[in-house]
């Protein structure tokens, strides 16, 4: 029987390395939290609150964390693999390195955020806001990035192959040095009036 915890604040915990298999939290408060290096499986987080949690080297498998917000947080060296986000937001979040494999983050809202060198492999981001974020060297590889609001990123030197690019107008952000495969090449021509023949 899964365990659900509802409108419950968490403070000052020291939930290191612990173990969350298939418990759901329905809008609950984390407030300075150490969840390093914890472990989530089938978890499920809705409408939460993270404030000031260190998600340190934390391995998150097939858990969802929908339209939540994190504040603060720190994601350094964490791990997503098939995990859904959908609608949540980062504010203020140290978010690399974070690598991200499979799952549905769209509707995620990360303007301005600094996801230098982090890797993005495979992942939904329909709709998600980049607005500004900081896309430096980082590996955005097969991401559905349609209808992604990526006004003023910065994506030089990132590696685009086999995304989902329709979203993209290459005169409203830094492109220099980004890697894209041929047919991506065509999408954007395109999208900038060329006639291929």
């Amino acid at each position: 029987m899964v365990e659900l915890t509802e409108d419950v604040t968490f403070r000052d915990d020291d939930w290191y390395a612990e173990e969350f298999v298939e418990r759901h939290f329905s809008r609950c408060r984390f407030l300075h939290v150490d969840l390093t290096e914890a472990v989530t499986r089938g978890a499920v987080f809705t409408e939460c609150v993270f404030g000031n949690v260190q998600f340190n080297a934390s391995r998150h498998t097939d858990s969802a964390f929908l339209r939540c917000e994190f504040k603060r947080c720190n994601f350094f060296e964490a791990e997503f693999t098939g995990c859904k986000l959908v609608g949540s937001s980062f504010v203020q979040c140290d978010l690399r390195p974070l690598r991200v494999t499979g799952g549905d983050w769209s509707y995620v809202v990360l303007p301005g955020a600094d996801l230098r060198g982090v890797a993005f492999s495979g992942v939904r981001m329909r709709e998600a806001d980049l607005t500004g974020a900081n896309c430096a060297d980082a590996a955005f590889t097969g991401v559905d990035l349609s209808a992604a609001q990526l006004h003023a990123a910065r994506l030089t030197g990132c590696d685009l192959r086999g995304s989902d690019l329709t979203a993209l107008d290459p005169t409203a952000v830094e492109v220099g040095g980004a890697v894209i495969d041929p047919d991506q090449a065509l999408v954007i021509a395109r999208s900038l009036g060329f006639e291929i023949r």
